[in-house]
């Protein structure tokens, strides 16, 4: 065991070492051969070390660079080194942490990272929360004790009886609400079609004056941080507004729930916190391995009344927190040791600095691209940057040209029915040399597709 896992060290900080030597993207030789891998069941066995070995050679050189420094693809970010360490000791240690009594010490690192997770964004006293796989069960955690507490109010119980007769819940979104939060929702029995969308404005915002008059049993999802602009949705002029109907408010701030640790940032989280329940994710912003969500609830009974689960054999009775009364899961493993290892590294200073320094490469990036004559199509209020190179086709020949290049990697996107290339910067390694690098590759890849495509159309900066 000693000589295998001296191995695995050996063979990951290769893989990391490397990253910045090698292209981003995955060596297309390297995934043309993962067809190798599909062979029998093997009739005998293998050695541990050989096992290792063939698993580096064959799929390290076919991953994606997302742990190193110029990955913009989605908004996620390499594991920082606190985190990573703690989640290799934390796979060592091998715990099931659903209750306090086996596992003391992992039920004990989460409430603690709780409690700081708390106090940095500022949330009410006394808010429960579980850390579960990503900011999609964050959502159907959440909104499973929004559901709770609204049909309670109207006299109904829905872990007892379920939704069949159950008073009808209005459920009202952004018409820019990410596609995880209908997926929650339809997860939870609401229906992914079965909302009222409100109209928003030309930054994916929830317009005011298009929020509709409320009635009976409802839940009003609002975004912190659009996926396409970095977009706040206005909570300190809606939250009153559905407070007012006895509305339950619960925000999808999978990554923009992160500003509120930056005080610079606070002009757009004003009234965030008057929510009544949150969700996000760690390994996005807090830059921990995957997966890390978190569910936030303003009355911990509710979400303690929504997951919980009791049996004859569980050693459940404790006078401290259990973590599998505020998730989905029983079996899970102890999530909070690296939430809790970038929090103890990072401290306060350390977070908000990474956010912050996240934000201001976003508006390098932007400035940038500015410069060379091409089209910034967003307001860049946070890490999300969205470039036009022209019409939809040249602008996916660009795209597709820069993930060829393999000095970064950057995705697509359709925005308000126009072709964009988005960037999003969100890696704790991420320098400024990193930003100047991909963006000379970007604009260089950029002018030599524009020529290749019609020379006759487009002058030096790519301008039509």
């Amino acid at each position: 065991m000693k000589e295998l896992l001296e191995s695995a060290a050996r063979r990951s900080i290769d893989y990391l070492d490397g990253l910045d030597h090698r292209s981003v993207a995955p060596d297309p030789a390297a995934v043309a051969a993962l067809n190798d891998l599909y062979e029998p069941l093997p009739e005998g066995p293998s050695s541990p070390e050989e096992v290792l070995q063939l698993l580096d050679q064959s799929v390290s050189p076919a991953t994606m660079g997302m742990a190193g420094r110029r990955f913009f693809g989605f908004v996620i970010g390499g594991s920082l080194p606190a985190s990573l360490a703690a989640n290799w000791l934390a796979g060592a240690w091998d715990q099931k942490s659903a209750l306090y009594n086996p596992t003391p010490g992992t039920a004990v690192i989460e409430d603690v990272a709780l409690r700081w997770l708390i106090e940095l964004f500022g949330l009410p006293g006394g808010t429960g929360g579980g850390f579960v796989t990503g900011a999609t069960m964050a959502n159907f955690t959440a909104l499973a004790a929004a559901r709770h507490v609204v049909l309670e109010r109207a006299g109904w119980n829905v872990e007892a009886n379920g939704l069949f007769g159950a008073p009808e819940i209005t459920v009202v979104v952004g018409a820019e609400a990410h596609t995880t939060l209908f997926k929650s929702l339809g997860m939870l029995g609401f229906g992914r079609n079965r909302v009222v969308k409100v109209p928003v404005d030309s930054q994916g915002r929830m317009r005011t004056n298009a929020f509709p008059r409320l009635s009976g049993p409802t839940i009003v999802c609002l975004q912190a941080g659009n996926v396409n602009t970095g977009a706040f949705d206005p909570f300190a002029e809606i939250i009153p507004m559905a407070r007012d109907a006895g509305a339950w408010v619960h925000v999808d701030g999978a990554f923009g729930l992160w500003a509120l640790a930056v005080p610079r940032l606070s002009r757009y989280t004003q009234g965030l916190t008057e929510a009544d329940s949150w969700g996000t994710d760690a390994h996005k912003w807090l830059n921990v391995p995957y997966d890390s969500g978190l569910a936030f609830v303003r009355d911990p009974d509710a979400l303690r009344a929504a997951m919980s689960v009791t049996a004859e054999y569980l050693p459940s009775d404790s006078p401290y927190r259990n973590p599998s009364d505020f998730t989905p899961e029983l079996s899970r493993r102890a999530r909070g040791v690296e939430v809790w290892a970038a929090l103890r590294s990072l401290g306060r200073p350390g977070i908000e600095e990474m956010i912050d320094r996240c934000c201001r490469h976003a508006s390098r990036f932007a400035q940038g691209f500015r410069a060379a004559g091409f089209r910034i199509l967003n307001d860049v209020v946070l890490n999300q940057v969205l470039v036009s190179f022209g019409d939809p086709q040249t602008t996916q020949c660009v795209i597709t040209g820069i993930q060829e290049d393999g000095t970064c990697w950057c995705g697509g996107t359709i925005w308000q029915g126009q072709t964009a290339m988005r960037i999003s910067v969100s890696s704790w390694a991420t320098t400024e040399e990193d930003v100047e690098r991909s963006l000379e590759a970007m604009i260089r890849v950029a002018r030599k597709e524009i020529g290749t495509i019609d020379p006759q159309v487009y002058d030096a900066a790519g301008h039509r």
